[in-house]
């Protein structure tokens, strides 16, 4: 199907190209989003008619979106979110969540506007592309954690998913001191055999349940 541009589309055209797209594109994005009229006699006489109007409208709109792209460029949000050990979101992260959290602090900002192929469904940062207008970009950066120390933790560089060889050690350390502090309190079957009366294991059981009856 071909279809008139109203406005730049990436990797398509610019206002008033006349381009050739899949009628599926066109019908479910180009034509109800006012992105693009039918390529037809009487549509391309309306556009001439109105080129100027739409040409400054467009400008217009730019500048505008310009001058937001400068506060909005670069900035992070932190989104909260439950996961796995292995960093696996339980759920995921939409352009809606992201158009959200930005709308949060202050920019008007829709879900259609924010760039994302698929889902985000693991914890880390991502940097997302946010289209203002068809010819202004931006980059934000998501940070998706489990929590508000960790997010500040991966703003740092940190994995934290991954335990360093310190951390390793340390539990290593600790482990074999519990060890062997429950192996000078153990005590041996010989031991207890060999109070008086007591001959087998049965008979130490009756022997403790003998003591707690006199203490109560």
């Amino acid at each position: 199907m071909e279809v008139i541009l109203l406005e730049r589309v990436e990797n398509l055209g610019g206002i008033g190209d006349t381009v050739s797209v899949k009628a599926g594109f066109a019908r479910n994005f180009l034509l109800p989003r006012g992105k693009a009229l039918r390529a037809t006699v009487k549509n391309q006489k309306i556009f001439e008619a109105q080129r100027a109007e739409i040409e400054a409208r467009n400008e217009e709109a730019k500048k505008a979106a310009s001058g937001e792209a400068g506060k909005l460029d670069g900035t992070s949000y932190v989104l909260i979110r439950q996961a796995s050990d292995m960093g696996m979101l339980y759920g995921s992260v939409s352009s809606r969540d992201i158009a959200a959290a930005i709308g949060e602090a202050g920019f008007n900002v829709s879900r259609n506007q924010v760039v994302l192929d698929k889902p985000l469904k693991t914890l880390g940062i991502t940097d997302i592309r946010v289209f203002l207008h068809p010819e202004v970009a931006v980059t934000v950066s998501i940070n998706i954690a489990r929590s508000q120390e960790e997010a500040e933790a991966q703003a740092r560089g940190e994995n934290v998913l991954a335990r360093t060889d310190d951390e390793i050690e340390e539990a290593a350390g600790d482990a074999a001191v519990d060890n062997e502090i429950l192996a000078d309190q153990a005590v041996s079957p010989e031991e207890v055999l060999d109070e008086p009366g007591i001959t087998t294991a049965a008979d130490a059981v009756e022997s403790d349940a003998g003591e707690e009856e006199k203490d109560a």
